[in-house]
């Protein structure tokens, strides 16, 4: 069997195990073996392939790395505003009830409300950072 192709080879398993997995990083291994499938078909030997495929593959895997570095996670779903309307707005806490919830009208309805980790029960306005169910967790504004 050709070099080139244990090269392709390795790389559809690679890609393979990726979509199995959801691995990214895999993908960009996949690249270094795609390099060194064409070092082979260049006529390379067995070891420029390997310094070729391991080249690409880590350099592709650094840069991704630095990539993902640099942007900040996403928001879970509940605590972001383009998923959930109700993050961000704004609720009026009367009364704290002595669980630690409240309840308030919103949005025509009699919702629930918790206090955020770490923050004070106080009445007034509040903001909601997250639904957790048919919960709002807030802060106080």
């Amino acid at each position: 069997m050709a070099e080139s192709t244990i090269w392709w080879l390795l790389t559809g398993t690679a890609v393979a195990v990726e979509l199995l997995t959801g691995t990214f990083y895999l993908l960009m291994l996949a690249l270094g073996m795609a390099a060194g499938a064409l070092a082979a078909h260049a006529g390379l030997g067995t070891t420029a392939q390997l310094i070729t495929a391991a080249a690409v593959g880590g350099g592709a895997v650094a840069a991704w790395h630095q990539q993902r570095r640099k942007h900040p996670k996403a928001l879970a779903p509940s605590a972001n505003h383009d998923v959930n309307m109700d993050v961000g707005e704004t609720v009026h806490v009367d009364a704290w009830n002595s669980d630690g919830t409240a309840n308030v009208k919103y949005r025509g309805a009699n919702w629930t409300v918790i206090a955020l980790d770490g923050v004070v029960h106080g009445t007034g306005a509040h903001r909601v950072r997250e639904v957790v169910g048919s919960r709002l967790v807030v802060e106080k504004i």
